[in-house]
């Protein structure tokens, strides 16, 4: 919706998936943590092998992220950097770990969606192909979203029960307002 509003929106795990099959040094680590079959004979990161491995080894995943959030978060400075030249209001960085990354800390607000822990599961089920085993595992791996909410400038209630264009038109006034008014 912000990108409707004519916001550019960094999609963060879209990038990740191109660092991970294009960029050199990232395929050469994820070899070193996983091995060689962390890519096919054609070269296509095995997305569902490693989340199998990450998801039940927490030292495998905090190798993963730490060989990957810096890159995004490179990637994703040199991209806000370049809408920003080109006049962008603001830029928006949509990524579902911002807040476990860190990269939150470099941004001048914070959106938090939130729904009820079981849509956001029969989301990811539908959305994803998983079972809702897998998606509890993954969640587990994540900040509470109770905790996400206390360190957020806005919230979008996303659980089919509030309208969701009221809010995002609010919290896009907001920044807009906000901005115009730094000195």
């Amino acid at each position: 919706m912000l990108h409707t509003l004519g916001a550019p929106v960094y999609d963060a795990d879209t990038w990740a998936k191109w660092l991970l099959h294009l960029d050199e040094n990232i395929k050469k680590g994820v070899i070193d943590i996983f091995g060689p079959e962390a890519y096919d004979a054609q070269g296509a990161y095995q997305r569902a092998w490693i989340a199998g491995i990450v998801f039940q080894d927490a030292g495998k995943l905090a190798a993963l992220n730490a060989l990957v959030h810096p890159a995004v978060e490179q990637h994703s400075r040199a991209w806000h950097e370049e809408w920003a030249q080109r006049g962008a209001a603001y830029t928006v960085k949509e990524a579902a770990l911002m807040i476990e990354s860190g990269s939150y800390r470099h941004l001048d607000f914070l959106i938090v969606v939130a729904a009820p822990e079981d849509l956001r599961i029969q989301r990811v089920c539908r959305r994803d192909q998983l079972t809702e085993e897998q998606v509890r595992a993954r969640i587990s791996k994540q900040m509470p979203e109770s905790e996400k909410i206390k360190l957020a400038d806005f919230v979008v209630h996303n659980d089919g029960k509030q309208m969701l264009i009221p809010q995002v038109w609010q919290a896009h006034r907001l920044i807009l307002e906000k901005i115009r008014t730094r000195p």
